[in-house]
């Protein structure tokens, strides 16, 4: 607490005490300055990043099918085209096709896809027929003759019934037992004079979708979120509630239920005990039972281990001495568990004092909504701001086979001269510019804005809960001292003092966040490798970065904490944070493990009413809704989104439970290691913390 003016004396109390201070000191100023600076200067720069981004990309070349000259079916002059149409779709069987994404055949956009089977000599010889095998070629071919369309690449030798699929006209393909079959055929004339067989299309078919495969789930998926997306609203209503009631009973009977967790605890581990021991005994004239486990050595079916003795015997070791363990922990520490139980019940007056704070969540939530929507819609526009590129294709040998070309003049070129019947086809999306060659450092700078952007919002919305709960807790006459709207009135705090220290903190996580995502990405480029020392320095990089992401979360989280209540820069806070905690590092553990325990059990809760409801509902197993429940290419959509909403739902509930814990213990720390319930300088803690101390106020 906050060391207050010599003249500051009311009713005995003398100078290093004051009966009126309300929280967090007001006479503060601002921290971490010159980091704000950066922060500012880096959020433009991101902004910059973004209105680049958007004025070059196009996310359509992600969403719609493009022709053999890179323009989108269905978009622009091409509105009325929305299908793209192969001219022959065994070309597509190319190995090129897994590494360029694009099928070495002219691809034309069409109105719609072929529904009869002609071949372009047949064809050519009925005027009906000819009027509509016209529709499927690049251009009107006049009077030429067969061998010049196909030449010239005008019009395709064939076409085949066709059905749509992700914007794309395949062959439709059935079976007549075990014969694939084209039409009802099992043959077809490649308008070449030769007859194919039905499963040389399959080939050419698979790898032309092999990169849109993806695309058909999701079209169901999105589908199947029209379907349902009111009902997911409703059970993610529900979780709300079940969250509320939860948070209320904790805030009555907060004792009751961390005692009955814990006996639970032993229980479950005693049955496990007693069910091992049984496993042993049943097992005794079992043959092969009694080999050994270094005999029975390494099997990959670990159900084998089931049947050995020995297996049991050392579960059995196992869990006696966690029980052991427990049981002495729960004997040497029964008293630092009720000062852990009675902060429970502590947190849970501050949160009935600052209601306002279980809904402060919806307010972190919207923010790192629109960091996310920011960072992804920019990674879009990046991953589409190239420019079309252009090949060389033939289907003889030819010298200049997959080199660049330009369409616009390719008739014209030394290329096609020496190549006569190669065409210049669109491949992919790329560019030679110097716009192009550092689109890789905007798209690494959009990740770590990202990660900046995002610990920040989380941060405020830790220093502001932090501030608003220090408020209760150092108000000296509980709730009349209690300041009026303590949240709004930290978070003010936060940002008008604060930012610099709040974006220090975030700025050191993202650091070691971006390193991660490196170390995971050197990881799958090296898969493949056959370098055992670099994997394993690798593995050891990785989990050393691991857990110092974890560490810094846990010092920033406490860090923030002392900002809000001091006032003091990051690293001063840090330190002071620290040093604070291991001066009282089993009370840490104690208090941080029981809480830990009470809120995942309440997050357990919560997901599993919901997701048990949810499951039984949208799959249709219960017959009370089969008449309700709606129609999904894939039940188990709604069912993941409810869990993982719940979740979320309950962390951001138990979030708020869990900072007021923590600002709650420093405070209680800091009230011990300041004060000695003496006139001059009185305990602030309530009178339950001080009952369960056996602490008590002097009397003036």
């Amino acid at each position: 607490m906050p060391e207050e003016e010599d003249g500051n004396k009311k009713k005995g109390v003398p100078k290093k005490f004051d009966p009126n201070f309300k929280g967090p000191i007001q006479n503060r100023g601002c921290t971490d300055i010159i980091c704000c600076v950066f922060f500012l200067l880096a959020i433009l720069g991101y902004i910059a990043v973004g209105i680049v981004a958007w004025s070059h990309g196009d996310p359509r070349k992600v969403i719609y099918p493009t022709d053999s000259m890179g323009q989108f079916c269905g978009q622009g002059v091409l509105e009325k085209k929305p299908f793209l149409f192969y001219f022959n779709i065994m070309k597509c069987a190319s190995p090129m096709v897994l590494l360029e994404f694009q099928c070495p055949t002219p691809q034309l956009c069409v109105e719609k896809c072929p529904n009869r089977t002609l071949t372009l000599v047949t064809a050519i010889l009925n005027a009906e027929d000819w009027k509509y095998y016209k529709g499927f070629c690049r251009e009107d071919p006049g009077m030429k003759s067969v061998p010049e369309i196909l030449l010239e690449k005008l019009c395709p030798a064939y076409l085949i019934s066709s059905t749509k699929f992700l914007q794309r006209c395949f062959p439709t393909l059935g079976k007549k037992g075990q014969t694939i079959t084209v039409g009802d055929m099992e043959t077809f004339d490649d308008g070449r004079g030769n007859i194919r067989n039905a499963k040389d299309l399959v080939a050419g078919m698979k790898n032309a979708t092999i990169v849109m495969e993806g695309r058909q789930v999701a079209m169901k998926i999105f589908e199947d979120y029209t379907k349902s997306w009111y009902w997911i609203l409703i059970c993610l209503l529900i979780a709300v509630v079940v969250s509320l009631i939860f948070i209320v009973l904790l805030r009555y009977l907060a004792g009751v239920m961390v005692w009955v967790m814990i006996l639970m605890v032993i229980a479950v581990i005693a049955y496990g005990i007693v069910h091992c021991c049984i496993k042993y005994v049943n097992l005794k004239d079992t043959p092969g039972a009694n080999i050994t486990l270094q005999q029975l050595g390494f099997q990959p079916d670990f159900t084998v281990y089931l049947h050995i003795r020995q297996t049991w015997l050392a579960f059995t070791i196992i869990l006696a001495i966690v029980e052991l363990i427990i049981i002495l922990l729960l004997i040497f520490l029964r008293n630092r568990i009720c000062i852990a139980v009675e902060l429970v019940e502590e947190a849970s007056r501050a949160i009935g004092y600052v209601m306002s704070s279980l809904f402060y969540p919806m307010f972190t939530f919207f923010l790192l909504t629109v960091v996310i929507a920011y960072w992804a819609v920019t990674a879009v526009f990046l991953s589409t701001s190239s420019e079309p590129v252009y090949k060389v294709f033939n289907e003889t040998d030819c010298s200049h086979s997959r080199e660049t070309c330009k369409p616009e003049n390719y008739t014209l070129s030394e290329m096609k001269r020496d190549c006569p019947q190669s065409e210049c086809l669109f491949v992919f999306y790329g560019g030679e510019t110097a716009y192009h060659k550092y689109l890789i450092f905007f798209q690494f700078y959009n990740v770590f804005l990202f990660f900046w952007c995002a610990n920040f919002v989380t941060a405020l919305g830790q220093m502001t809960l932090a501030g608003a709960f220090a408020s209760y807790y150092w108000a000296f006459k509980k709730p009349d001292d209690i300041p009026a709207f303590p949240l709004s009135a930290a978070l003010g705090r936060s940002l008008r003092y604060h930012t610099g220290s709040l974006a220090f903190g975030s700025l050191l996580l993202a650091i070691v966040q971006i390193i991660r995502v490196l170390l995971e990405y050197l990881d799958h480029k090296l898969k493949a490798a056959e370098n055992k020392f670099a994997k394993f320095l690798l593995c050891c990089l990785k989990c050393c970065f691991w857990c110092l992401e974890k560490f810094i979360k846990f010092i920033n989280r406490n860090a923030y904490i002392m900002v809000a209540i001091y006032g003091k820069n990051f690293c001063r806070s840090a330190r002071d944070a620290f040093f604070l905690l291991m001066r009282n590092v089993v009370r840490v553990v104690v208090l941080d493990k029981v809480t830990d325990f009470i809120l995942f059990l309440g997050k357990l809760l919560v997901v599993g009413l919901v997701g048990i409801f949810a499951f039984f509902f949208f799959s249709g197993h219960t017959n009370a809704f089969k008449g309700t429940a709606p129609s999904l290419h894939y039940y188990w959509v709604p069912i993941l989104t409810v869990l993982v909403g719940s979740y979320l739902i309950a962390h951001g509930f138990f979030s708020v439970y869990a900072m007021c814990v923590d600002t709650l213990f420093l405070c209680f720390v800091e009230d011990l290691e300041r004060n000695d319930g003496s006139p001059e300088r009185p305990y602030l803690m309530s009178d339950n913390l001080l009952n369960v101390l056996k602490k008590k106020n002097q009397a003036n």
